[in-house]
């Protein structure tokens, strides 16, 4: 093609200094930008947008002299086409992003106190391209000023008037409008050297170009947006518009003279309409290369294995003349008929030209295998095309889409005008550079945008999250209530049909016979499982729910202390969702809220009703259950409030004649419940009442129950009470780490839960207290360490006086350990009868348990491994 006179551009002299190569040092160029940008990014939205607007004006005046200089000078295209590229990337661009917030605050949420704001990049260092020479300079100034950053324009040797030409336009209205001066920039002599030199410079990249400048983009050691090369194949199916198809690829791949990158460079049509095809091709103005023509058009595509850039942007008669042969010099495209997909295949790779590869697929299948290798070929990443009748082929749509490693995949569109968006679908942005993902190499897998441009600063200010208080629907106490409270099962809830679930000794001594009479009086047909054991297994929690799916309850009634409530949670779940995994269930959480395994709904199938017979588990009203896992030995806190019950009936009727230890034990658990649920991080309000009014009736009537048994009715009362509130109040502000220790003390050398607390209890308040702990725990509303101080007010209301709080919290301690003392709760884990070498052998491995234990999270210090350890070494030796 012969070269054209370049033509005038009707614009005003540059209102900056224009830098002329050896004048000044690209980076002191890149320091006035700095300087320029500075001052650009103290600009409101307002100046912004006006400035914005000025810009995409006088590019869009000048879209005609822009495109006849980038032909005159590169030779390449279609001046009537360049124009249409300026006018998009000016008229496109600006009415995409006008009303687009880039400045200051972008949202902002009071209620959850975070808002985020837009803040520039800085210098953004543009690599443009010889085959869109002005159109994409004028798309990325408008991004730049838009976001308020100072840009360097990086031509291609061969289209440095025309690029600089555009930014002379656009940077003379941007200042016009009140932007910096020096807030645009270009190379004057471009070369491979200063592009590299501008790219490690800058602090981002937006690289449009070949393979090797978007490679040496991401080499560069700065952040870069950066396109790949397109290779987009487009699939004509035997369900397609074929008219539709083939105007519309033939709209795609001329236009430019095939220089957009998304434009078609391969065509595979399924055998079945492949005829038609080729003769609407031929009718439109293609030329069909017969096999000598397609052979030397294919040594033509490449030279020595790379683009022969003498076609790119050249004329379908231009090409053939250049191969050897000639065309009418109107034809459009010269489309070669080829059946290998290789690399091999000069035809399979990426043409910028309008030269097209057609290939015939046998079915569909095979034509998606063709897609998926010319893509492989060249393309990853950027985009494919399909023809097809959407409506009645929909599964070859999906099949199309799951194939494509693309991330354009347009549908019924012409690729070249589809791809940049905002034409055929008006959802996808308007852009002149089109990410192409890490199939790509690339950062971004969308069309470039503002947004990218961009950093985005997020301010978070210090919220708590909602908090809760649950409890079971219905809680019934009062001495005697029992037979009162079961009567609902019929009068209210019109139940048939329940399902005991206890342990040998409390089915053995008639503990269940007043409910049984209760619900034979009622009409309720029952059964009972009394096989639960102390510490109960999943296997036990197996059988029960075997022997519940043959029952078919829709009522469950667990009788018991937290062993039976236990293991009748864990039968109940199993019931009503035998799919579920056991070890799903266990799944730890941080917050109870957010954890990754949800708990299935429960109670569809049954209502669940927990009786306690002790003072102490509290399981009647929380979302809690412990269960062993008889194979390893392990034991597994269970927690999710599906899991409370729906009714709880506290009827001291049955606590009566409670032996001694179980008094004691069951008494001493209460208390840690009550002490760890004040000291937890979740603690609340809600929650500090039940605890320390708990804490209030166990010191005061724990001893008279323990001493005086049946004879003290009112201290047995007053202890059923506490064991309950205290429940309440772990139920919501969970516990901590020496519940932690006590499961797996319990369940490596079998002491009573309550005892392995008591044992606990008053080393882990001594860790707890320390206002300089090694680690604190993470929850928002627990703000600095002050677990002396909920101490010390726990001390206060049981009336432990002190003139300050050490003192208060070691009257605490006193306290606690005389209490321990009264009831008869040992010194020390040996002083209990663990073995001392068994105990040292399996330390390492309960401290670790223990670690990650449920309960350790709430705890208001963050135990180490080794404090723990160290904790435990403390408990066994008493010191």
């Amino acid at each position: 093609m012969a070269t054209k006179k370049a033509p005038e551009i009707a614009v005003q002299e540059p209102v900056v200094v224009v830098y002329e190569n050896g004048v000044e040092t690209l980076t002191s160029k890149i320091a006035a930008l700095r300087n320029a940008q500075k001052l650009f990014s103290t600009y409101s939205q307002e100046q912004v947008d006006q400035i914005f607007l000025a810009a995409a004006m006088a590019a869009n005046h000048q879209r005609i002299p822009l495109a006849k200089l980038a032909v005159a000078e590169t030779g390449m295209g279609i001046v009537e086409d360049k124009v249409i590229k300026n006018h998009y990337a000016s008229e496109y661009i600006y009415n995409a992003y006008k009303n687009t917030k880039t400045c200051g605050v972008l949202e902002q949420d009071t209620s959850f106190g975070v808002q985020t704001i837009a803040e520039p990049i800085g210098v953004i260092a543009a690599v443009v391209p010889t085959t869109n020479p002005t159109s994409t300079a004028i798309f990325k100034m408008l991004l730049c000023l838009k976001t308020r950053n100072a840009i360097l324009i990086c031509p291609h040797p061969r289209a440095k008037e025309s690029t600089i030409s555009a930014a002379r336009v656009v940077l003379n209205a941007a200042v016009a409008a009140g932007a910096p001066k020096g807030i645009i920039a270009w190379i004057d002599a471009p070369s491979v050297e200063l592009t590299n030199q501008a790219m490690k410079e800058a602090d981002l990249i937006l690289a449009t170009g070949g393979p090797g400048m978007v490679q040496a983009a991401y080499s560069s050691g700065k952040p870069a947006i950066g396109v790949g090369a397109g290779n987009p194949p487009a699939i004509i199916d035997d369900s397609a518009d074929l008219i539709l198809a083939v105007n519309s690829i033939i709209h795609s791949k001329t236009f430019d003279n095939g220089m957009i990158c998304a434009s078609e460079q391969s065509v595979i049509v399924l055998d079945g309409v492949y005829e038609q095809v080729k003769a609407e091709f031929a009718a439109r103005g293609c030329y069909l290369l017969n096999p000598d023509e397609t052979e030397k058009v294919r040594r033509t595509i490449l030279i020595n294995g790379a683009l022969n850039s003498k076609i790119v942007g050249q004329s379908a008669y231009a090409i053939a003349k250049l191969s050897g042969f000639d065309v009418p010099e109107n034809a459009k495209i010269l489309i070669g008929e080829v059946e290998s997909v290789e690399p091999q295949e000069a035809f399979a790779h990426e043409k910028l030209s309008p030269v097209l590869a057609m290939y015939r697929a046998k079915d569909f299948a095979d034509a998606i295998q063709k897609a998926e290798r010319l893509v492989a070929d060249g393309g990853y990443g950027h985009t494919s095309s399909l023809y097809i009748n959407t409506v009645t082929e929909p599964e070859k749509l999906r099949q199309f889409t799951a194939a494509m490693k693309t991330c354009r995949v347009l549908i019924n569109t012409p690729a070249a005008q589809g791809g940049i968006g905002d034409l055929y679908n008006f959802k996808l942005p308007p852009s002149l550079t089109l990410g192409c993902g890490s199939w790509g190499g690339n950062s971004v897998s969308e069309n470039v945008g503002v947004k990218h441009l961009l950093n985005i600063k997020t301010v978070a200010e210090r919220r708590e999250n909602m908090l809760w208080f649950r409890a079971p629907e219905k809680v019934y106490f009062k001495r005697g209530c029992l037979p009162v409270a079961l009567g609902e099962l019929k009068d209210v809830l019109n139940k048939k049909r329940a399902f005991l679930v206890t342990d040998e000794f409390l089915f053995r001594n008639g503990y269940t016979k007043s409910i049984t009479d209760r619900l034979d009086e009622l009409g309720i047909a029952h059964t009972t499982f009394f096989d639960v054991q102390p510490d109960p297994t999943l296997y036990c929690a197996k059988e029960g729910a075997a022997a519940m799916k043959a029952f078919a309850p829709d009522c469950i009634i667990a009788l018991g202390g937290g062993s039976a409530m236990d293991a009748a949670k864990i039968m109940w779940t199993m019931y009503e969702h035998p799919e579920v995994d056991f070890m799903d269930l266990a799944m730890r959480f941080m917050d109870i809220r957010k954890r990754v395994y949800t708990f299935p709904k429960m109670g569809e199938k049954a209502y669940f009703i927990a009786i306690p017979t002790s003072a102490g588990t509290g399981s009647e009203v929380t979302p809690f259950a412990v269960i062993t896992d008889e194979a390893t030995g392990i034991k597994y806190p269970l927690a999710d409030y599906e899991l409370m019950p729906k009714m709880a009936i506290v009827d001291v009727d049955l606590m009566m004649h409670m032996p001694k230890g179980l008094t004691a034990a069951s008494g001493i658990d209460a208390m840690t419940h009550a002490l760890e649920a004040y000291a937890a991080m979740l603690a609340t309000d809600y929650t500090d009442g039940l605890a320390l009014k708990a804490l209030k009736n166990i010191f005061t009537y724990l001893p008279r129950a323990y001493e005086h048994g049946a004879e003290d009715p009112i201290a047995r009362e007053k202890m059923a009470d506490a064991s309950t509130m205290a429940g309440m109040a772990f139920a919501n502000a969970f516990l901590g780490v020496c519940h932690s220790m006590a499961h797996k003390l319990g369940a490596f050398h079998h002491l009573p839960h309550g005892v392995a607390n008591a044992l606990m209890i008053t080393y882990v308040m001594r860790f707890n207290a320390d206002p300089r702990p090694a680690k604190m725990g993470t929850f928002p509303q627990y703000q600095y360490p002050h677990t002396l101080e909920r101490y010390c007010e726990c001390a206060d209301f049981l009336g432990i006086p002190g003139k300050d709080e050490e003192e208060k919290f070691n009257g605490l301690i006193a306290a606690v350990e005389e209490l321990k003392a009264k009831i008869g709760i040992p010194k020390s884990i040996q002083a209990w009868g663990v073995d001392e070498a068994a105990f040292l052998e399996t330390l390492d491995e309960m401290t670790e348990h223990a670690f990650d234990d449920q309960c350790t999270g709430a705890n208001p210090r963050y135990p180490l491994m080794s404090e723990i350890r160290q904790m435990y070494l403390d408990a066994y030796y008493g010191r």
